[in-house]
């Protein structure tokens, strides 16, 4: 049973909506968590956790169970085939987490499930949102044929938001849909198994990252991704994209998928009762692993201004959680986009892009402000605590 009425009803239970609710329910907030499926996914999506979410997450008691079960990655590299353009030393980050941590999505998702479980929180299964309605102070939900009145309703559930389409908020961006195919693999390599990969291809780019157990996982854009990509498909794409001299060799295919994304960002994150976090409100390219992490830092920004708000903090909180972390959306939509264009460049200006890359990571400052952007220590100083 549903409860008839809660302080804060959060919709989608991925990685954002459970570091919403985990922030909430540990300032004492009560939270009810509801998701559309059935079950948790077990794939693993998302593969990359950076220093600064890992700062984060530590803030909810999340991180070190996290750590515990991934792969730290001290750098990250760019590459052409066999040449590295540039290489990213996290190891230098200013933070306790000094490394890109590489671990499945479904692992993140079940630490924070479990650690919700220790406050008594479990996500609703399967609840499907068909309402919204303003009453009173709050939001009046339909679920499932119940009514559930919220003080303030969280939009957690995704790119195909319910939250945002009844709250009637705009998804503004660009028409274009760019294709990407994923899968988790096991190969035999040359490539270091505690660094993670962009190679750069003008077909476009190949991510490669180690994970736990030995597996790697590979996400590329493609024009148009198989729904479930095979060994062969898989190994073309290694073969056009990643080592030429020493080429990998694709041994196992332990799950494959695509999916597609806009560049698209909510007109605000905010309408009243009604928030916004993660996908629901910005959407952008995998270059560079930024989605799932910013949607984490918007989660604990926003289960903190709530919990504030609960406390006794003026509402104005959540404009500035609004007033936050959209810029900061933008911000890393655009980043993403310039990594994926790099990719894409013209056989004639590849050598300018090379040496670019080179010559900034040849500069120990520019290659500071770059490790400082993947990891996401650079917007630091704009979410507070």
């Amino acid at each position: 049973m549903l409860p008839t009425s809660t302080d804060v009803l959060v919709v989608g239970a991925g990685p954002t909506g459970l570091a919403t609710a985990l922030t909430l329910a540990r300032r004492g907030v009560e939270v009810t968590v509801l998701d559309r499926l059935a079950g948790p996914p077990t794939t693993s999506r998302a593969a990359v956790v950076h220093a600064y979410t890992l700062e984060v997450l530590d803030r909810i008691d999340a991180a070190t169970p996290l750590i515990a079960q991934a792969v730290r990655t001290p750098r990250f590299t760019v590459r052409d085939r066999d040449r590295v353009l540039l290489s990213v030393p996290f190891h230098e980050l200013p933070s306790r987490f000094p490394y890109a941590l590489l671990v499945s999505q479904a692992v993140t998702e079940a630490v924070l499930t479990q650690k919700l479980a220790e406050l008594g929180v479990q996500a609703r299964r399967p609840c499907q949102l068909t309402g919204l309605t303003h009453a009173g102070a709050g939001m009046l939900a339909q679920v499932d044929g119940e009514a559930v009145r919220a003080r303030f309703v969280v939009g957690a559930d995704g790119l195909h938001s319910t939250v945002r389409q009844l709250a009637g908020i705009g998804f503004t961006g660009g028409t274009d849909e760019e294709s990407f195919v994923l899968a988790d693999v096991r190969v035999r390599s040359v490539l270091p198994r505690d660094e993670a990969a962009l190679f750069l291809a003008r077909s476009g780019p190949l991510i490669w990252a180690p994970l736990p157990d030995g597996v790697v996982r590979l996400v590329a854009a493609v024009k148009t991704a198989p729904a479930e990509p095979d060994a062969a498909y898989l190994q073309a794409l290694l073969d056009e994209r990643g080592p030429a001299r020493r080429p990998d060799r694709l041994t196992e295919v332990l799950w494959g998928s695509r999916f597609r994304v806009h560049h698209r960002i909510a007109d605000t994150f905010r309408t009243g009762p009604v928030l916004l976090a993660g996908d629901a409100g910005h959407v952008h390219s995998p270059a560079g692993g930024q989605g799932m992490n910013l949607g984490i830092c918007d989660a604990v920004a926003l289960g903190t201004a709530l919990a504030d708000v609960f406390d006794g903090g003026p509402e104005t909180l959540l404009d500035d959680y609004t007033a936050r972390q959209r810029p900061m959306a933008e911000d890393v939509m655009g980043f993403a986009a310039g990594l994926t264009r790099l990719a894409g460049v013209s056989p004639a200006r590849r050598p300018a892009r090379d040496v670019l890359l080179r010559l900034l990571g040849a500069v120990p400052p520019a290659r500071r402000r770059i490790a400082l952007r993947l990891s996401g220590l650079s917007h630091r100083e704009r979410t507070p605590g």
